[in-house]
């Protein structure tokens, strides 16, 4: 017998295959793809049209298994995020966003990450793998589950969509409290790339969870070849982790700069738009005390970006002990967005959320068996240059 498969980590394209090599009719494929990201079910005796030796078959040779909850807190403001064990040592995280309008779902693509970014705190515990599809998917799954239980004790209505409309005009019960999709937990997307894109087409997928590509989001540090693949295969709206308005600044801040300086990852960012589901690209700026938030910056900004179609998304810096960083003061940033908004540029100051569980943006840490030595590399990198 074949070793089992866990089928969280198919797509739409993978679990037909799967299904035609036992002899199964596609349509046989929709049906339990069906069960499993838009029921959430993961016992297939419960299946109940599917046929009786196909679900004899299933229970022998598949199962459906998100990773193992370490731990869940839930924030002052309603945030919620997971501790998820991954194996070998390592522990992602991701996080529930709610707003009166929409759920937002923040996810993890790796274990750690190697890009470095000198004020993240996920950065600096370096680098162990790559997510599988199943680890990826299985936050999503996980957290609907999740969410939808702690509804149902508190006696709440859950947040529907259109997808989940239909579902119940088809006598379905409706499921999802995520409407949003954002890769923004731990780890470069586009450095896990084929996870990353098998992942998207069953977010995005009609009889999986039906996301529009507006809904959902990537975001990169700058990884200019994927980015221009990503165009070509899935685009959905994306984001850019900017930071500087200039090369020598970005090098310190995103190194991965030093590779795809910012002339190229703006030329990418415009082929991007021929294709991209929305307008504009969301360029991300974590304002940084005396680093990058002087009138200076801001005016560099917007040279840089004229070309490009955007909106700035400001980030008031989450400080932890490694960083050596200060959060610019709310006057700095009110300045600094008021500099871009006179320019006409679309400018937002996110809102810090789940800070008190370290669920906010750049607090992400996990357990993260590093492979990379990280600690040695930084211990021989200059500290940021102070730029007033």
């Amino acid at each position: 017998m074949s070793e089992a498969v866990n089928l969280l980590g198919l797509d739409a394209q993978a679990l037909a295959a799967l299904c035609g090599q036992w002899g199964e009719r596609p349509f046989r494929a929709r049906q339990l793809q069906r069960w499993i990201h838009q029921r959430l079910g993961d016992d297939f005796d419960t299946m109940s049209d599917l046929a009786k030796d196909f679900r004899h078959r299933l229970k022998q040779q598949a199962f459906v298994r998100a990773p193992q909850v370490i731990r869940d807190h839930t924030s002052a403001d309603g945030t919620r995020k997971w501790l998820l064990d991954v194996g070998a040592g390592n522990a992602v995280e991701c996080v529930f966003i709610p707003e009166s309008n929409r759920g937002t779902l923040c996810v993890s693509t790796q274990a750690g990450c190697a890009v470095n970014c000198r004020f993240c705190s996920t950065g600096k515990q370096g680098f162990s793998r790559n997510l599988g599809v199943d680890e990826i998917i299985g936050q999503l799954w996980l957290a609907n589950r999740a969410l939808i239980a702690s509804a149902s004790q508190a006696g709440a209505g859950v947040m529907r969509l259109d997808a989940d409309e239909r579902l119940a005009g088809e006598g379905l019960q409706s499921v999802r409290p995520i409407s949003n999709v954002v890769f923004m937990g731990m780890g470069e997307p586009l450095q896990n790339y084929a996870a990353t894109l098998s992942a998207l087409r069953l977010m995005l997928d009609d009889n999986a969870y039906g996301l529009s590509r507006r809904r959902v989001t990537v975001s990169t540090s700058g990884v200019v070849p994927m980015i221009d693949r990503l165009r070509d295969d899935c685009p959905v709206a994306l984001a850019v982790s900017l930071h500087a308005p200039d090369d020598a600044l970005r090098d310190q801040l995103v190194p991965i700069n030093r590779k795809y300086p910012l002339a190229e990852l703006m030329k990418a960012c415009q082929r991007y738009l021929d294709k991209a589901p929305r307008d504009f690209i969301t360029f991300e700026y974590v304002m940084l005390d005396g680093v990058n938030d002087s009138d200076a910056h801001a005016r560099a900004l917007i040279n840089l970006t004229r070309d490009v179609p955007s909106k700035f998304n400001l980030i008031p810096f989450n400080p932890f002990p490694e960083s050596g960083l200060r959060r610019s003061t709310d006057a700095r940033v009110k300045g600094f967005a008021q500099r871009l908004i006179d320019a006409g540029i679309v400018t937002t100051v996110r809102k810090t959320r789940g800070d008190d569980i370290d669920a906010a943006c750049g607090q992400l840490a996990g357990e993260v068996q590093d492979r990379t030595r990280l600690k040695e590399r930084n211990a021989r990198i200059p500290a940021v240059v102070e730029l007033r």
